[in-house]
């Protein structure tokens, strides 16, 4: 299951502020690296994060940082690419108990607070700096987009990026408003004392069929890192994303300029049809919109018409127009 060659070191002062890393060719091949960073060890044992890098040809001072949602992992090499385009050193970071920093003693996505995430973040952020890169777009899709609000807002005044862009923030969980009243008040008291126990999302998985290039879609990625279906969550994580729901909503500042990108409608088909093409199968727009307002600083809220939930994976016209409303911002933001 792992896809790394085991080797490495980091080195990091008690305030983060300087990492080294070594790399080594990355599952994904085509010049991309990756280096596997050892962290403290949490209530399930060992703990690592991965950092994946591709560099412009020509030398650059400026970096994004991709943090990927929940099911899922970096394989976006189209958006990698663009980025590079761009002029931008591409990063991602696989977070703990995900994608290429799942170690087997773990279950997937086991947090109990997401600010465990943010060390991920702390140790990326530090490399990127020590390598050369003076300015940071931090990017955060779906539960990556909630956390990086929250490490963002956490982390004013000692920011070590310049601009923030969320592409359908999991700023709300996407469930009836009837089982908010009743079921879920249940799962976050047991929650409280029994954090370990499985709960089942419930999850579609038309979205990933309308993704994968063995389905429907025009990607290709590892099942095992990201599969149609979600293994079941722990009580303790739903606690931990929505107390994290519930900062937002109370606001959060955030003091870089931000973009927050979701698609123009939400879809809720039980059957296969294009319709997954056209719009976010996996979040409540709605909500997403509702919450962003939330945010204290200088923000932007734009729909994207015919987008997708992770909207680079949308059809080319609606990508196009989603890299062009991006690279149009981070020229002003990001320079």
């Amino acid at each position: 299951m792992k896809h790394r060659l085991v080797a490495l070191l980091i080195v990091i002062s008690a305030g983060a502020a300087q990492a080294q890393v070594t790399y080594f060719a990355d599952l994904m091949g085509k010049g991309f690296k990756q280096a596997t960073i050892v962290q403290p060890s949490d209530y399930e044992g060992s703990v690592t994060c991965t950092i994946i890098r591709k560099t412009t040809p020509e030398k650059s001072t400026k970096a994004v940082l991709y943090v990927h949602g929940f099911n899922d992992y970096f394989f976006q090499e189209e958006m990698a690419e663009r980025y590079i385009r761009e002029g931008f050193n591409f990063y991602a970071v696989d977070l703990r108990k995900c994608g290429r920093s799942w170690l087997s003693h773990q279950k997937f996505n086991n947090v109990r607070d997401l600010s465990e995430y943010y060390a991920d973040i702390d140790t990326a952020l530090a490399v990127i700096k020590s390598e050369g890169n003076g300015k940071v777009l931090l990017s955060g899709h779906s539960l990556g987009g909630l956390v990086v609000s929250l490490y963002a807002s956490e982390r004013t005044g000692r920011e070590q990026f310049d601009a923030v862009l969320l592409n359908s923030p999991m700023f709300a969980l996407n469930i009836k408003s009837g089982l908010k009243k009743t079921a879920l008040p249940l799962l976050l008291k047991r929650a409280e004392k029994h954090p370990e126990t499985n709960f089942d999302l419930g999850l579609n998985p038309l979205y990933g069929e309308s993704l994968h290039i063995t389905a429907h879609g025009e990607w290709s990625y590892s099942l095992g890192l990201k599969p149609f279906i979600a293994p079941p969550v722990n009580l303790g994580w739903i606690r931990a994303v929505h107390n994290g729901q519930e900062r937002v909503s109370q606001g959060i500042q955030i003091d870089k300029p931000v973009l927050v990108l979701h698609s123009a409608k939400s879809i809720d088909e039980k059957k296969w049809s294009d319709v997954f093409f056209a719009g976010d199968a996996v979040l409540n727009v709605e909500d997403i919109a509702r919450q962003a307002q939330n945010i204290i600083g200088q923000y932007s809220i734009q729909a994207v018409q015919g987008g997708m939930h992770d909207l680079v994976l949308s059809k080319q016209p609606v990508r196009d127009e989603v890299y062009s409303t991006i690279f149009n911002w981070a020229k002003r933001t990001v320079k």
